[in-house]
């Protein structure tokens, strides 16, 4: 093929792929959500706005999964450098069912229990980490951002770093999820940003990252606001699994402190909130965490938050790229 053709079938034709399964599916799942009684269940403690939202079928990541999965199975031959990422996008996406799942039968804010999630999240990225120096047979590698310098970590050392980048990656993806359209529009432009670093910096990757561009763009057509359907912790732990294995495995995970700027404020406004609440016995540092919610209470609507929060992630990126070997 020539490199034309290489191009359309690594980037171009994954991003059309996934974009049609979503389109073809939410259609048929959303009704099928509200038959069974697969909705939303608002905290009460949350915004009181949000209170209407109960009942919005969720766990539409359902469809964000298919629509990576079933492309997939086209590029694992061509592309078998996807298959560790693959393996923690489903992974965490099935964790985040489970949790759904029992939200929904339990009626109730809360699914999996912290020590029941944090367990099946080590046992997946314990096999991650098998596959990434077994099979794959990488080095514990890590670059410097906006440097061309890297360093080696001891293997004791790397494990702990990639058990901190994945949940912590993954905890941020979800804190995201908090309205209309909010993770699917952030995470759009950083799987947009992952396309054109793979493309020079680590090709057979490529199909990947379009089929999670794709997919959220045809998510985003039921999910802005007023959302449709919900992508529920089946999508948004599905998202940081995908964004943290795949930096781990170019070798350049600290770039999600920069393009993920967004996923580390949400988790670090939850973490300060708390911790201040705590220490001073009832005072609070924000409005209400995450900071979505802060700036929601503030008199900003969902849809100026998720536009300012999207803008703030599309600048972060182009700073990434100066940060980046590429970009250098």
């Amino acid at each position: 093929m020539t490199t034309m053709q290489i191009d359309f079938v690594r980037e171009i034709l994954p991003i059309i792929l996934s974009f049609a399964v979503v389109v073809a599916i939410l259609p048929m799942l959303i009704p099928m959500l509200r038959k069974f009684k697969f909705g939303q269940t608002e905290r009460e403690d949350g915004p009181q706005s949000h209170l209407n939202k109960t009942g919005t079928p969720t766990m539409g990541g359902i469809a964000i999964l298919a629509a990576i999965l079933v492309p997939s199975l086209f590029y694992l031959r061509s592309c078998p450098e996807i298959i560790p990422v693959l393996m923690m996008t489903v992974g965490f996406g099935i964790i985040g069912m489970i949790d759904d799942y029992i939200k929904i039968s339990k009626k109730q804010s809360e699914g999996l229990t912290v020590i029941q999630k944090m367990a099946l999240q080590f046992l997946l990225t314990s096999g991650y980490i098998v596959y990434f120096f077994l099979v794959e047979k990488k080095e514990a590698i890590v670059h410097i951002p906006f440097t061309q310098m890297s360093f080696t970590m001891p293997v004791w050392l790397y494990v702990i770093f990639v058990f901190i980048v994945v949940l912590g990656t993954v905890n941020g993806t979800n804190l995201t999820d908090g309205l209309d359209g909010l993770a699917s529009s952030v995470t759009c432009v950083v799987a947009v940003f992952f396309i054109l670093v793979t493309r020079s910096g680590a090709p057979g990757l490529e199909p990947i990252n379009g089929m999670m561009f794709g997919s959220l763009m045809g998510f985003l057509l039921f999910n802005a606001h007023p959302a449709k359907v919900f992508m529920g912790d089946t999508g948004s732990l599905a998202l940081g699994g995908w964004l943290s294995s795949l930096t781990l495995l170019i070798g350049d995970p600290f770039i999600i402190v920069i393009v993920g700027f967004i996923y580390l404020l949400e988790a670090l406004s939850t973490m300060l909130q708390v911790g201040y609440f705590k220490l001073t016995h009832g005072k609070r540092i924000f409005k209400m965490a995450p900071i979505h919610h802060h700036f929601e209470l503030s008199g900003f609507s969902e849809t100026q938050v998720c536009f300012g929060f999207t803008i703030v992630t599309i600048i972060l990126c182009l700073v990434g790229f100066l940060s980046h070997p590429m970009g250098l």
